[in-house]
Formats: C-alpha cells, sequence, structure tokens
C-alpha cells in the first residue's frame, strides 16, 4: 500500500487453493513462518485443499490478510500482513469466511484462536470454550460461535 492509499481500500478474494494458494502462502510464511516462527511442518497441511480460502488484496494486488474455511466450519489460518493490522481487514477476511459458512447452511463456525485474539473473534460472537492449550508453542483457545 502506498502512504496515499486509504487504510480500506482492499478487496476480498474467495476461492480454492488452486486459485488462492500463492496468495495465501506469501501472508502465511510472512507471519507464521517467519513472525511467529512456526515449524515448517505444522504450517502445511492436507486441508489447504479442501477448504475455502480467503485473501485481501490492496489496489495494487498485494496480499494483507488470510484465512481458510474448512468443511465442518473450522476457521483458521487467519493472518494479516503486520503494517495493516488493527485497520479492519482481518475483519473483512473473517466476515467473508463467516458469511460463506451460513452459505453452505452451517449452523456454527469453530476455531482455535491465539489468546492474545480472543477479543477479536469475541466480537464475531464466538465464545470461549475449554482452558488453553499449546499450538506450535503459542498458547490458544478453542472458540465457537452459532451462526443461525
Amino acid at each position: 500500500m502506498n502512504d496515499k492509499e486509504p487504510l480500506n481500500a482492499w478487496r476480498i478474494e474467495l476461492g480454492d487453493w488452486d486459485a488462492l494458494g500463492t496468495k495465501a502462502r506469501i501472508i502465511r510464511t510472512e507471519v507464521f513462518l517467519n513472525e511467529q516462527q512456526v515449524p515448517v511442518e505444522l504450517e502445511w497441511d492436507d486441508m489447504d485443499a479442501v477448504s475455502l480460502h480467503a485473501v485481501a488484496l490492496d489496489s495494487a494486488g498485494n496480499v494483507l490478510a488470510t484465512g481458510r474455511l474448512l468443511p465442518d466450519g473450522h476457521i483458521g489460518r487467519m493472518a494479516v500482513r503486520r503494517a495493516v493490522r488493527d485497520v479492519g481487514v482481518g475483519s473483512a477476511i473473517l466476515s467473508a469466511l463467516l458469511d460463506a459458512a451460513r452459505k453452505r447452511g452451517l449452523p456454527e463456525a469453530r476455531l482455535n484462536a491465539q489468546t492474545h485474539a480472543e477479543g477479536f473473534y469475541a466480537r464475531f460472537g464466538f465464545e470461549r470454550e475449554g482452558d488453553e492449550f499449546p499450538d506450535a508453542g503459542i498458547p490458544h483457545i478453542h472458540m465457537r460461535a452459532r451462526l443461525a
């Protein structure tokens, strides 16, 4: 993004891994592998091939954020480029994935949130379930939201 571009100047694309995997991989590598030091073998899995992916792109086509929706309603791999955190792009990704889950007729969405992001997900109706647990060495919690 350039300095004169509005902070909310992005578009969301939804698609499968063949269509959006290259774009999603950019952000997931930057955020999870480089920034959070998640081991590479934990980041890439077979679920990418069966998930609906969302990416946010700025007006120049640069990838800003990503997330995925598994067939069972699990939302995961939510990642936002550091430079555009707290401007709404993560909310746009999550909203798009929740809308897709509703269109599929799913009764609920679930996710494993990094504990620092609990408040973010709570704003979308997600409620904490159970105790904190480590995932890739990062504290997480289970969260669930009714979609009906």
